[in-house]
């Protein structure tokens, strides 16, 4: 049964992120405080600031906060510090796969392995990099994450709940990041689609969406079957948010991505783009990708040659599909969920904001 709620005005999605931002900056300043990382490093400091405080969609606490307070009977103090776990948590996420990607930008900016080698360079006799510091800072922003989750005044058990689904998040993650890179072993004949959902699922879709949305939810107080049930609603939106994500890292521009719009072909990614590809019954479309993926060094000629391949076998068009198909099929779910209308509505809007963009 949806639980019983006072009434109160819902808030706007930039009401939400301006919160979320001034939170961020306060955090930031109390972290310091409590654990004096300036002091104990100014260098590991400055680069975690410079990192965190870039711009971003700050989609994953918008969506903790939406789904609190679509359940709350009234905001607990503490709801945007506690949000802030999974930012900290992404962008422990990022720095490690800029690493495993090889990627020298991240949103516009430097990479942080790439800030670290630049502040190393012409230093000799040193036997460490950029890379091992920012696993370093990576594992430490980590930690400001569960720090920041503890934050909110809630009811025990249900912080006790909500830590350890935020804890299955960062592990399940980790386990996606692992079996993609495993993937990469094996001939794109070899992968089925079950195999790169399951990559989807646990690498962008748990944390991304079902996490965030279910664990505010149980914070507020939700039922399990409705904590469930959003966790399943964002499975669905995170498999179309990823698909949109490789579209947009095939078709996109660098200003848009953030990063090398190279950096997935360069890793050889079967993502779902390519493997419907792969599918066409033509000789000559398979004989190309299975080309380039096998490729040491991917350059513009490649991509331009992948984008050719993957709109003439109709894979852009059935990817789009898919993302509507995953999307009706999300709306469903939540329109089943319990959410307090207004915060319902707001989601939906927000989502499809997201798979706009």
């Amino acid at each position: 049964m949806p639980l019983k709620t006072k009434k109160f005005p819902p808030a706007a999605i930039p009401h939400i992120k301006n919160r979320i931002e001034q939170e961020l900056r306060r955090y930031i300043g109390s972290a310091d405080k409590l654990y004096s990382l300036s002091k104990i490093s100014p260098l590991l400091f400055k680069s975690i600031v410079n990192f965190i405080l870039r711009k971003g969609k700050r989609a994953r606490p918008i969506l903790f906060v939406i789904g609190y307070l679509g359940f709350a009977r009234k905001p607990a103090p503490g709801l945007y510090r506690s949000a802030l776990s999974l930012e900290l948590l992404h962008d422990f996420m990022l720095v490690h796969d800029d690493i495993i990607d090889k990627s020298s930008t991240r949103r516009g900016k430097p990479s942080m392995h790439e800030m670290f080698n630049q502040y190393l360079k012409g230093r000799r006799n040193i036997k460490f990099n950029g890379q091992d510091l920012t696993i370093i800072a990576g594992d430490v922003m980590y930690a400001m994450s569960i720090q920041a989750f503890l934050g909110i005044k809630e009811n025990l058990r249900r912080k006790e709940t909500a830590l350890k689904r935020l804890i299955d998040a960062a592990m399940y993650t980790g386990s996606g990041e692992f079996i993609e890179l495993l993937a990469g072993l094996k001939g794109i004949d070899k992968i089925t689609r079950e195999e790169i959902y399951q990559i989807y699922d646990y690498k962008t879709a748990n944390y991304t969406f079902a996490t965030p949305l279910s664990v505010g939810a149980g914070l507020a107080g939700a039922g399990k079957k409705q904590v469930e049930g959003l966790f399943k609603y964002g499975i669905y939106l995170g498999r179309a948010f990823q698909i949109k994500d490789d579209l947009l890292g095939m078709f996109g521009k660098e200003k848009e991505t953030g990063k090398s719009i190279l950096a997935d072909l360069q890793e050889a990614k079967k993502t779902l783009l390519i493997w419907q590809a792969f599918r066409s019954p033509e000789g000559k479309y398979r004989a190309a990708i299975r080309a380039i993926l096998s490729k040491k060094r991917i350059g513009q000629a490649d991509l331009l040659k992948m984008r050719r391949v993957i709109a003439a076998t109709g894979a852009l068009d059935f990817a789009r599909q898919e993302i509507s198909r995953l999307v009706s099929a999300s709306r469903m779910i939540l329109a089943a969920s319990g959410m307090r209308p207004a915060y319902k509505d707001l989601l939906e809007r927000y989502t499809e904001d997201l798979l706009a963009c």
